[in-house]
């Protein structure tokens, strides 16, 4: 009764009677569940969170200012063979890790199940996003005669899918004892009146809490400690839905190192001014990747002396830290973004409605975000053709179609230049 009557307080505290309304339909056991999740939940941080997705974002243009990046094409065969080299030292000596952020669902793909399980129709028989990865560390693992750890982050969603999947398929003859799979966070999606919503499960409705979690779940799963005790001292993220991620770019890994930096990630040059998406620059004097939905469209368009772009440098999701800077970022707190989105909930009498229209918010942390805590990042600029073939809409841009056109060129490429 104390619990009850303690999540009760809560719920009137924080405006949300709808819940206790929604109790009176439920079984005991149903009831008993619910109360235990309401327990668990930081209510008063969810309203927060929800107050600030009211305030519109402001960017003061005087803080902003364009950041430096070497451009990868431009490296002449001495600076490129000596970056490469010092990465080549770091992951031939053991340690090099890789994480893969792979908690979503194919659900914008129409395609039922985690992710990493899709598969893209490349070379008629097809190979899953999964078996892309898993092939292309086997591949530097074979040149640098080791065998890199894989952490796979998952979600409570797809956790046990996930695994059965690997299982099934052997982990794609990657070593087993090197994969390590660990479940993101979650926070409660909330409507636009700031309501709670109720899952089909009976339960509040919680949603992944973005790829900024990673390092908080690194450190609380174990997966930290289990990289110290391999000696590693470089890990790599990246996300499960680019088919042309380079998850052992030598030439990112030795510049990171040459500029004596301990955050580095890779950039591609936006197609044009209002592409979606996030780009780099440098705010207050620390690295930093603003969201095209809050570039103002000014800064999104100027040019430099060159007649490129000022902000042109996109945000791929290629990020490279180095271990004690991914101890450091776990121990702080990113902001939250709120995400616009569908969901369906039930309501106060257990009917389950389905929105036509965005209804609620999801409260994410952006993996960028972290760039914050360091003084300087070291940005490599690759090319969209060898580096970004995303597989996120079923249909025209990032899709299917446009990731296998890029991928069966690029790999047709690389084995035509083998050849001579």
């Amino acid at each position: 009764m104390d619990k009850i009557e303690e999540a009760i307080e809560i719920l009137k505290k924080c405006n949300q009677e709808h819940i206790i309304k929604f109790m009176e339909t439920l079984t005991e056991e149903e009831k008993e569940n619910l109360i235990k999740q309401i327990n668990s939940i930081d209510l008063h941080q969810i309203i927060e969170l929800y107050d600030n997705a009211q305030k519109p974002v402001e960017i003061k243009e005087n803080k902003i200012e364009a950041i430096k990046y070497i451009d990868k094409e431009k490296l002449n065969n001495n600076e490129k063979e000596e970056l490469d080299r010092l990465g080549e030292s770091v992951i031939e000596s053991g340690k090099y890790a890789v994480v893969t952020m792979a908690g979503g669902q194919g659900t914008r793909l129409e395609h039922t199940g985690p992710k990493g399980t899709f598969k893209l129709d490349v070379y008629g028989k097809g190979k899953y996003l999964f078996e892309i990865l898993a092939e292309n560390l086997k591949e530097a693992n074979k040149k640098y005669n080791t065998s890199i750890p894989w952490y796979i982050m998952t979600s409570r969603e797809n956790n046990d899918q996930t695994y059965e999947f690997l299982e099934k398929h052997n982990y794609f003859g990657y070593n087993k004892q090197d994969v390590i799979l660990f479940s993101q966070a979650e926070l409660p999606l909330m409507d636009f009146d700031g309501n709670l919503l109720i899952g089909k499960n009976k339960l509040i409705n919680l949603a992944s809490d973005g790829n900024g979690g990673t390092f908080r779940m690194l450190r609380k799963s174990g997966a930290l400690a289990d990289m110290k005790e391999r000696g590693i001292k470089w890990v790599f993220i990246g996300g499960v839905d680019n088919a042309l991620l380079k998850m052992a770019d030598t030439t990112l890994l030795g510049l990171a190192i040459s500029e004596n930096v301990q955050i580095a990630s890779k950039s591609i040059v936006k197609a044009d001014p209002h592409e979606r998406v996030g780009v780099f620059c440098k705010m207050n004097g620390h690295p930093k990747v603003i969201e095209y939905s809050e570039l103002p469209e000014k800064m999104a368009e100027e040019v430099d002396s060159k007649g490129e772009l000022k902000y042109g440098e996109s945000h791929i999701m290629c990020n490279l830290f180095t271990i004690d800077a991914i101890e450091k970022i776990s121990k702080e707190n990113l902001i939250y973004h709120s995400a616009r989105k569908k969901n369906a909930y039930l309501d106060e009498q257990g009917k389950l409605i389905i929105p036509k229209e965005e209804n609620s918010y999801k409260f994410e942390a952006f993996i960028f975000d972290a760039f914050e805590f360091f003084d300087d990042i070291a940005i490599l600029r690759g090319k969209r053709e060898d580096d970004f073939a995303p597989v996120k809409n079923k249909e025209g841009v990032d899709s299917p179609k446009t990731a296998k056109e890029l991928y069966e060129k690029f790999w047709n490429k690389k084995e035509n230049s083998e050849i001579k």
